[in-house]
């Protein structure tokens, strides 16, 4: 079964609707237990989101659609159920992929670097010289 497209819009209605159900711990966990499901690229994604959130110029707007965007990512229910095989997590990549468009202008090398250190540590990589 392929997964359904989803538009820019549902993209950031889901973002903003689970905003509210943002939780750090709970985004943490999820990227650590199920980070060999979700990928190395997107969970790099999704910490490039987690820290750029951090920035305190973000503007709320964009803060919120992170924060929807890491939400949905570890809400046990999804449009396509997480558990489905190589697609369960292609809804989650495009709510990710809409938030990274609005956090593009505020991401920096600061930002990026963290993420790929965060990622290396989860994945057991060594930082290459």
């Amino acid at each position: 079964m392929l997964p359904k497209k989803i538009s820019d819009e549902e993209c950031r209605d889901n973002a903003e609707k689970n905003s509210a159900d943002y939780n750090e711990e709970a985004f943490l966990h999820k990227a650590m237990r199920f980070a060999g499901v979700i990928g190395r690229e997107a969970l790099l994604k999704a910490f490039q989101l987690y820290y750029v959130m951090q920035k305190p110029e973000l503007p709320a707007k964009v803060k919120t659609i992170i924060m929807g965007a890491l939400a949905y990512l570890v809400l046990p229910v999804d449009v396509v159920p997480d558990l489905l095989p190589v697609v369960g997590y292609t809804d989650d990549v495009a709510v990710i992929a809409y938030a990274l468009l609005q956090a593009l202008p505020y991401m920096d090398d600061e930002v990026n670097a963290k993420a790929e250190q965060m990622v290396q540590k989860i994945f057991g990589e060594k930082k290459s010289l």
